[in-house]
């Protein structure tokens, strides 16, 4: 190792402190990591106050990171590089639901709820029922599978946000699908809403006249035995933002129609006055790997 590394030299200096016994796929993703920053600064011609900016920006976000809030994730998802992640690994065969990004609000463990249940708690929205299947990539109902389900109240709001207001798991479930792969629930209408905007993320927003919104939206995370599991989300059709949503995550085969509906039949089989709002989709999962 040279005792005088210089503009030149400190890039190979730095890979080549990677010890011999280093993992060979941590060795690749350092030595990628090392020659990419390395190669930013020289471009922009990174400043002293610059860099020490940006160390003082990455501090606060992980000062700001709590077991309900993950920053991180946050400044990830308006970079893009979230979406491009999971675009990068999607198993996604032809046919099979797209997938698109986690968010920061995920919960480990949702409430288990049976089929059917109402998953908004404070009744704050207006009402609707969301059904479909989990399907194979050939058409064949995938019985027994889980369906994680999450989603911000009616005022744009996810209850580990609202601790003092939301009881604990409002706007959350988890779904097993039935014998013939069906799924249903009960909730309110998803409204747009601004991911948090009181940290170093939503400085880093209004710095570059970003505005913070995502347009209305169910998160779903569905699994099955034998299956590659998908990540994902339904968009309310119509709603505002869906053209600039801001961590770049909308895919125009994940938008559906929340129709209005009084058809007393459909009133009788959910369990819900009329009218509501019906969401009707399925889930289409390729064979593959279980996580």
């Amino acid at each position: 190792m040279s005792v005088d590394a210089g503009r030149d030299t400190v890039t190979d200096e730095a890979v080549g402190s990677l010890g011999a016994d280093t993992d060979p796929r941590l060795r690749e993703l350092l030595s990628a990591l090392i020659r990419h920053v390395h190669d930013f600064a020289r471009e922009t011609r990174l400043t002293q106050a610059e860099w020490e900016r940006a160390i003082g920006f990455l501090t606060a976000t992980g000062q700001t990171c709590t077991d309900t809030r993950q920053e991180f994730i946050l400044l990830s998802d308006v970079l893009g590089l979230s979406m491009l992640v999971e675009t990068l690994n999607a198993d996604r065969a032809p046919g099979a639901t797209e997938s698109t990004v986690l968010g920061p609000f995920h919960l480990t463990e949702s409430p288990v709820r049976e089929l059917g249940a109402d998953i908004d708690l404070v009744g704050s929205g207006e009402p609707c029922v969301v059904s479909g299947r989990v399907l194979s990539e050939d058409g064949t109902p995938l019985p027994g599978a889980a369906l994680d389900v999450w989603q911000a109240d009616a005022d744009g709001f996810y209850d580990v946000q609202q601790p003092d207001v939301q009881p604990a798991g409002n706007g959350r479930g988890l779904f097993t699908t039935d014998a013939a792969g069906r799924f249903w629930f009960r909730t309110c209408v998803p409204s747009p809403y601004p991911i948090p905007t009181d940290g170093p993320v939503g400085d880093l927003l209004r710095a570059t006249g970003r505005h913070p919104y995502r347009p209305a939206h169910i998160h779903f995370i569905a699994t099955a035995e034998g299956h590659t599991p998908v990540t994902t989300h339904i968009f309310v059709a119509g709603s505002d933002y869906l053209d600039s949503d801001a961590v770049f995550a909308v895919k125009h085969s994940l938008v559906q129609d929340f129709a209005e509906t009084d058809d007393p039949s459909l009133a009788r089989e959910f369990g819900i006055p009329n009218p509501f709002r019906h969401a009707r989709f399925d889930l289409v999962l390729a064979p593959g790997r279980t996580s």
